[in-house]
């Protein structure tokens, strides 16, 4: 049986190591990104392949609905709400843009919820019936000892509410909702001189995946699958 994921955010990054893994496990692969003409890496890595590029902006409503009905009838067997953006460089008391705290809370948590919301019947649908929301330490209230990047924080603490609410919400219709902490990963957000590379932190990831259960639903998880305090 050929199982099916839907990764947002796929044209780089921890995306585009996502789509890459699976990929290579024999999966179908929705992968989507905001501009696919752009993203060279992720058409090279998808032709020939039975999957499909996906032209999907999460801040848009009416492309989340265009994407629903571009997937039809197909079961999703797992979700990863991977796209995100860190909010620019302005976030501290005495400099803070409003209006990017605005646009990132648009892309870190009402997009997942919106596309998670969408899909939610493919996913019940899917034989894993799991959502993984790519999240981060930065969101953790326990864990803040040092202050500062207000405007990414709060987006990702708030994406860590929407998993553990969901987790509850969906309960009853058999679907799984993690929240996960990649790590310090050598991305474009993350830098070259961060400690895991992207291999590592989706392979760990995955087996998290594989392993969800509604029983372990609603956790917050390190990739390598320590669990996190809120």
């Amino acid at each position: 049986m050929v199982r099916t994921v839907l990764v947002t955010g796929a044209n780089r990054g921890l995306g585009l190591e996502f789509a890459r893994q699976y990929l290579a496990d024999g999966w179908r692969v929705h992968a989507c990104c905001r501009r696919p003409d752009e993203a060279r890496d992720l058409g090279a890595l998808m032709n020939g392949s039975n999957g499909a590029v996906r032209r999907l902006d999460v801040r848009d409503g009416r492309a989340i609905r265009d994407l629903r009905r571009a997937i039809g009838d197909e079961a999703i067997d797992v979700l990863v709400n991977n796209a995100g953006i860190f909010g620019g460089r302005r976030q501290s008391v005495r400099d803070l843009d409003y209006a990017m705290w605005e646009e990132t809370v648009r892309t870190n948590v009402l997009g997942p919820y919106r596309v998670a919301e969408a899909l939610a019947d493919r996913i019940e649908a899917g034989s894993m019936k799991t959502i993984a929301n790519i999240s981060s330490l930065m969101g953790s209230i326990a864990g803040n000892g040092s202050g500062g990047d207000h405007i990414y924080r709060t987006s990702k603490t708030a994406l860590n509410m929407v998993t553990a609410n969901l987790a509850r919400d969906l309960a009853g219709r058999g679907i799984a909702v993690l929240a996960f902490h990649p790590g310090w990963a050598r991305t474009d957000m993350g830098g070259p001189d961060a400690a895991v590379s992207p291999a590592e932190s989706v392979a760990g990831m995955r087996r998290r995946i594989a392993a969800a259960t509604p029983g372990r639903s609603g956790r917050f998880l390190d990739y390598d699958g320590r669990p996190l305090d809120w």
